[in-house]
């Protein structure tokens, strides 16, 4: 008997296929929120930037715009963002932009609750045992967020975010379940400046999040129907947005296609080894999100052939690929997308090989794998895979 327990997140609102503009004021409206301070990137919040036209747009409601938001959210940026929106007194965070700007401003959320002030301070409410943890079961959460994202990362259905400790180069998780956005705007209008690489590499990484929970050795029936529906959407989306950049209907299939895959990935069975293999080469290696799902993700689906051929089966069908191995139609996609699919492509050397296999064997990714990873030396045969 099929059995199992499924997580609800504490999320409010997803809002698609209407402005953005219309959309935050109609939440901040509902919200009771006056002083909107959003948060982006510099190449956004620069002049005619999608951040200062918004800011401009909502007028006297938006009481600031921090850019100093990076890849791979590093800590100090989070602790700078933080303090920028206390001095201008914010009552309501957004996050505008792709998966590092989203992740960042959520633990901003975190440091604001807790009064943190310095890029230090924040280790302590990072998650994981330790004896210098904070509780934050003590914490009472106050400001909060709504994002508009600009990708298709899909960082801001979880409550979890990751930064980067940069004194040692390591990735770190942070998480608490009013950390995830109130609400989320999905305005392709949005994302028509996204440069074309971005768009589809974090296409790649909805992409992966819908076929590690469609290969999860785990059941879910909420979780599956999800992901079915989201790759098969985000296929048919990708192809068509490459084939017709400003197709904002495209643009929306994508996005769409990303919230189902990512609210089945969201629901606590947990992901697969080329998540775990990714956060390894994108927090340490400074590999950008999206390409490493196009690197290690068919890596992974090889090496695990042989194990549920069932359900690499039914990824190639969804992909419109049933003739090709699951494997070879993800890395068809990301070909045909103009993205690298080996490591040599994106600067991996044979030589970190080892390392990399040593840092991912702790991420519990690996644990959801469905051929068993019994050790480093696994890792380092799917790393062979994706050689190049």
């Amino acid at each position: 008997m099929l059995s199992g327990t499924h997580r609800n997140s504490v999320q409010e609102q997803v809002v698609y296929g209407r402005s953005a503009l219309d959309a935050l004021r109609d939440l901040a409206k509902g919200f009771g929120a006056q002083r909107l301070f959003i948060t982006s990137t510099a190449s956004l919040a620069g002049p005619g930037g999608l951040a200062q036209r918004l800011a401009a747009e909502l007028g006297e409601t938006c009481v600031g715009v921090f850019s100093g938001v990076s890849a791979h959210s590093p800590r100090e940026g989070v602790i700078a963002g933080a303090d920028a929106a206390r001095a201008a007194g914010a009552d309501l965070l957004v996050a505008l932009g792709g998966g590092s700007v989203i992740d960042a401003t959520k633990v901003m959320q975190l440091a604001l609750w807790a009064g943190i002030e310095t890029p230090a301070a924040l280790g302590a409410y990072r998650a994981g045992p330790g004896p210098d943890r904070a509780d934050l079961t003590r914490l009472t959460p106050g400001v909060r967020m709504v994002a508009v994202p600009t990708t298709l990362s899909a960082a801001e259905f979880t409550g979890f975010a990751g930064v980067t400790d940069v004194s040692n180069h390591s990735k770190e998780g942070y998480g608490h379940p009013l950390m995830i956005p109130r609400a989320v705007v999905l305005d392709p209008a949005m994302t028509l400046t996204t440069p074309p690489q971005l768009w589809f590499s974090t296409g790649m990484k909805a992409v992966d999040h819908a076929v590690e929970q469609l290969c999860n050795p785990v059941r879910s029936p909420y979780a599956d129907a999800l992901a079915e529906a989201g790759l098969k959407g985000l296929a048919k989306g990708l192809a068509a947005t490459q084939a017709s950049p400003n197709d904002v209907d495209a643009r929306l299939d994508c996005q769409i296609g990303m919230w189902l895959a990512m609210s089945g990935a969201s629901s606590g069975r947990g992901l697969g080894a080329s998540h775990a293999i990714g956060h390894t080469l994108g927090g340490t290696y400074g590999v950008p999100h999206g390409l490493t799902s196009c690197v290690a993700l068919p890596a992974v689906l090889k090496w695990n052939e042989g194990v549920a051929m069932d359900r690499q089966a039914l990824v190639a069908a969804l992909m419109g690929h049933p003739e090709l191995s699951a494997s070879d139609a993800v890395k068809t996609l990301a070909t045909t997308l103009g993205l690298p699919t080996t490591l040599a492509a994106v600067g991996i050397r044979p030589d970190q090989f080892q390392a990399i296999a040593e840092h991912t064997l702790h991420d519990r990714g690996v644990r959801s794998n469905p051929r068993p990873i019994k050790g480093a030396a696994d890792i380092v045969e799917i790393l062979e895979l994706a050689r190049g």
